[in-house]
């Protein structure tokens, strides 16, 4: 069975940076559309940042608006794994992050979500 396994989250001041990493071994990694999202208290989860695998035209990203300029997503295929550098912490970016894994081409309609892993950044 396929496992997502989230790491990097924890406590942190305003200001502050965390570097999240999602490793998926057991997959064609590069195959996969690979995104981070977050769920804040309360509330719905959402779509914070999105890098495309092998079969996405150049492998583009996608950013949630809140948080352009600040996460950075990238992916080593090499080691079936998925970061997210975050940057300048805001207390409104504490939630839990949450890693998917979606297929695409011959492996279209394989998902695989991680269990999540929390970030709070507070003073």
């Amino acid at each position: 069975q396929v496992q997502v396994v989230e790491s990097g989250g924890g406590l942190v001041q305003p200001g502050g940076s965390l570097r999240l990493s999602c490793a998926v071994p057991g997959i064609k990694f590069s195959w996969y559309d690979m995104s981070w999202h977050r769920q804040r208290p309360g509330e719905q989860r959402e779509l914070v940042a999105r890098i495309g695998g092998s079969f996405s035209r150049g492998a583009a990203t996608d950013y949630a608006d809140d948080v352009k300029g600040r996460f950075t997503v990238f992916r080593d295929n090499t080691k079936n794994t998925v970061y997210l550098q975050m940057l300048s912490l805001k207390p409104e970016d504490t939630a839990v992050y949450l890693c998917n894994a979606a297929g695409a081409g011959s492996v279209r309609g394989r998902n695989y979500w991680g269990e999540g892993t929390l970030v709070t950044v507070s003073s």
